[in-house]
């Protein structure tokens, strides 16, 4: 027995070595096991026939998810060692088991986690998630997408197939927005302009929208110089003026928890008189500080999903809710349409991309579409004015 405040003595290095040595044997002999066990949980059986069922190539896969977690599991696949004929109903069933809270004591999360509440990139990297991801080829997009190059959530009620949703989509906004002929409106992160092209065709409006995108300034300054579109290759947060509407399409997932307040000032500082903001944002069951360690290294840098209390904190004694939607239930098949465009697109691609990136490409999507499916996460659409501001007749328009 030490007394208190003592130090024990070390073991001897040969002893800590070879302690070493065997916890390792006997992570390998069981990492197989539990992870089997884990997931016939979900209903997941390794080496079966169902789409569903895990096919492995790599014996080392259990051992990498019991290390990294998810990132493991993403990077695997990526590298070839497991297969399944239907990733997206995989890990529709991982996630439904809540297999997810069984990884995260790894090191990989905890590093993920404490980083995201020390530091703040949103703010001090603004254009590394354009650089890495909306500017990596403007023909995968435009194969993927649907004709308007919108990159969010379409609105499937009474649309079977992606450009009638995506369309159905900008026009509830539009409709939310109670947009007409003359009206400012502000975008923040436009995209490729489908919402503001939409918006100065259909309703009349008059739009200035900030971009940190390279690629995206460049296509819509080529596609829409026609319309009154006023575009600017700058972060949202140097946005000046006054305007009937304030509107983000896509942009939340990127301002980060340490900055939603600034941005809810933003807008009370832009909105004209009577004017109405909206958002549309995927969001989280729960408050995180960023997303998934493996979406946060190869998709979507520094991003993080919000929670609906973290916004409706955010605009206290400052900007009022109206109305809030739920479209998560879209987004599950916006993302098998994506999955099909680029799949059906993939010989003309192959040649630039390279197999390994098609093989990251599918597990985004695919497991995009899980987390949907299984409500995992959400689609949040949120209409909300300046205190004082009647409700706005168009806000529960969907």
């Amino acid at each position: 027995m030490t007394s208190l405040g003592t130090t024990p003595p070390s073991p001897p290095t040969s002893a800590v070595s070879s302690a070493r040595k065997l916890l390792g044997v006997l992570d390998e002999r069981r990492a197989g096991e539990l992870c089997k066990e884990a997931l016939a949980r979900a209903g997941v059986t390794v080496g079966g026939d169902a789409p569903w069922d895990l096919q492995v190539h790599d014996e080392r896969l259990w051992t990498r998810i019991l290390r990294d977690g998810s990132l493991g599991f993403g990077d695997a696949y990526v590298d070839g060692w497991w297969d399944a004929p239907a990733v997206d109903q995989l890990l529709d069933r991982v996630f439904r088991a809540r297999l997810d809270r069984e990884v995260t004591g790894n090191l990989v999360f905890l590093a993920h986690t404490v980083r995201a509440r020390l530091f703040n990139p949103q703010a001090f990297r603004p254009f590394e998630v354009a650089e890495r991801h909306y500017d990596i080829g403007n023909d995968l997009y435009e194969a993927m997408l649907d004709r308007r190059m919108v990159y969010t959530c379409g609105y499937w009620k009474g649309a079977r197939e992606l450009d009638a949703a995506q369309e159905a989509k900008l026009d509830l906004v539009c409709r939310k927005l109670g947009l007409g002929r003359g009206m400012r409106v502000l975008e923040l992160g436009c995209g490729w302009g489908g919402f503001a092209a939409f918006a100065a065709e259909r309703y009349g409006a008059q739009v200035t929208a900030y971009n940190v995108s390279k690629e995206q300034v460049a296509w819509i300054n080529e596609r829409h110089r026609h319309l009154p579109i006023d575009v600017r290759l700058d972060d949202y947060r140097r946005a000046t003026g006054t305007y009937d509407a304030v509107v983000s399409i896509g942009l939340m997932e990127h301002v980060g928890p340490k900055n939603y307040r600034a941005y809810m000032e933003l807008v009370d500082r832009c909105l004209a008189p009577g004017g109405v903001a909206f958002v549309h944002t995927i969001g989280s069951n729960r408050s995180r500080d960023r997303i998934d360690p493996w979406f946060d290294r190869h998709i979507f840098p520094n991003a993080a999903f919000p929670s609906l209390g973290r916004l409706t904190d955010a605009m206290e004694e400052l900007l009022v809710p109206e109305d809030v939607q739920n479209l998560g239930e879209h987004y599950d098949p916006t993302l098998m349409a994506w999955h099909r465009n680029v799949e059906a697109a993939w010989p003309r691609l192959e040649a630039r991309y390279g197999a390994r990136f098609r093989r990251m490409w599918t597990y985004y999507l695919l497991a995009s579409a899980a987390t949907f499916r299984s409500r995992f996460l959400q689609l949040f659409q949120l209409v909300f004015t300046r205190q004082g501001t009647p409700q706005p007749p168009g806000a529960r328009a969907g």
